[in-house]
């Protein structure tokens, strides 16, 4: 009922406006991190800069990447502009189902994108995806808490470390957690957490002839290491956290530590949101001494589908959303700390942008990170805390479930783990590799 008398009541507008156009409008898929959502408020002044009105679809993480999946693999032609990431970016150019960025302005400045940013995102040389942000994954903790315990935390931790001090922190009367991360199931939730931990501790996914090695010794480590730790010192039913459910956790005061996105620093340190803004401190990702930290690096980008008929209008939006000038409309707004991060050099060079907290070990992080050789060990695959290969977003998906289930206590790690090794085998030889 309302849809036709909207419809007639559109079509009456028409009339008396004569032969005028009716105002165009994109349609763009996007996660429900903070970034994004501040993105969303900012929007009516690309509207009113444009005349080009934006539709949101704004949706939890792991529901977004299998809608998007879906839509573009299927031609679904739901969306002018997709909110992706470094995994599907290079797959999805190569297949030609995204729109190479091949022509943006020259007052977009293509060159100002931090290298690892620009090369994640393309194919052969070509962009095709722009970043909103880029993080790598760094460890935020409370500063008081580590005094408290008696501990200095080092500028570049050990996951023994790590542990000793979660420990210590770990307040149960208090309802503080020593440590908070991810178990939530989903290759770009708990997925990425702890193949990021494995590299650091020597586990790959697959070896150089692309067989799964969840049965060798370091996969065994890592997962053990990981449950025993969150089993003293994490949250109840860490196995179902992942990356807004532990933002929420820390920024109520309950957790010590939180080894997360470097994105997360605006959001931990902003005072309307965090009780706790005062007292976070900021290391690298820890390691095992074999030469590889855990830490991943990822960018949130923005792309426009081949199937869209409106891409003159996404290019123009992608180019505001993801410019120089977006972030200094809301430094302005909301101050330097609260601007997306990772995406482009010239913030980095910015004295403003150095004085924030976290803006160096954010950069550091960032540039520690190598997709090229991301393990201990030579991999076939490029990238850190995923492969990238069109089969793993499928197979990472099922073995996360496997390993949140013995997070949980509903099964072994030993379990889980030969589970993984059937679950990668089995598509692994379908596959054809």
């Amino acid at each position: 009922m309302h849809l036709t008398l909207r419809a007639l009541l559109g079509a009456t507008a028409l009339c008396v406006a004569g032969a005028a156009a009716s105002a165009e409008s994109i349609t763009i898929a996007t996660v429900n991190n903070g970034d994004m959502i501040r993105m969303q408020g900012y929007a009516s002044e690309f509207t009113a800069k444009t005349g080009i009105e934006v539709n949101w679809v704004t949706l939890e993480e792991n529901v977004l990447r299998q809608r998007v999946t879906t839509d573009i693999t299927t031609k679904g032609g739901q969306f002018d502009i997709m909110t992706i990431g470094m995994y599907e970016t290079p797959i999805w150019g190569k297949n030609g189902w995204l729109v190479p960025l091949t022509d943006l302005s020259a007052d977009y400045d293509v060159a100002d994108l931090l290298p690892a940013m620009a090369g994640g995102l393309s194919y052969e040389g070509t962009l095709y995806a722009a970043p909103f942000y880029g993080e790598s994954s760094m460890v935020m903790f409370r500063t008081d808490l580590m005094e408290k315990a008696g501990m200095t935390m080092p500028d570049a931790p050990t996951w023994e470390f790590i542990r000793e001090a979660a420990a210590k922190m770990t307040d149960r009367a208090n309802d503080i957690n020593g440590i908070c991360l991810r178990g939530k199931a989903g290759w770009g939730e708990g997925g990425a957490f702890i193949t990021a931990m494995s590299n650091s501790f020597g586990a790959r996914w697959f070896d150089e002839d692309w067989k799964p090695t969840f049965d060798g010794e370091a996969w065994k480590n890592t997962l053990t290491f990981f449950k025993g730790m969150m089993d003293e010192s994490g949250p109840a039913g860490y196995a179902t956290n992942g990356f807004n459910e532990n933002l929420s956790l820390f920024q109520q005061g309950k957790c010590g530590m939180w080894i997360d996105a470097t994105v997360a620093a605006s959001f931990v340190t902003n005072p309307k949101d965090s009780t706790v803004a005062d007292k976070v401190g900021f290391a690298l990702a820890p390691d095992n001494g074999l030469g590889k930290r855990s830490n991943w690096l990822w960018a949130w980008a923005l792309a426009i589908p081949a199937g869209t008929q409106k891409e003159a209008e996404a290019k123009q939006f992608i180019e505001w959303a993801t410019s120089k000038g977006y972030i200094e409309l809301v430094a302005a707004k909301e101050g330097w700390a609260n601007v997306p991060p990772g995406a482009r050099t010239s913030l980095y060079e910015n004295p403003e942008y150095q004085a924030v907290p976290f803006a160096k070990m954010t950069l550091d992080s960032i540039l520690s990170a190598d997709p090229l050789h991301p393990t201990v060990d030579p991999v076939p695959y490029v990238g850190v805390q995923f492969a990238a290969i069109p089969e793993f977003a499928g197979i990472a998906t099922d073995v996360s479930t496997e390993f949140s289930a013995a997070y949980a206590g509903q099964q072994t790690v030993e379990e889980a783990l030969a589970k993984a090794q059937a679950i990668a085998t089995d598509a692994m030889e379908a596959a054809g590799y």
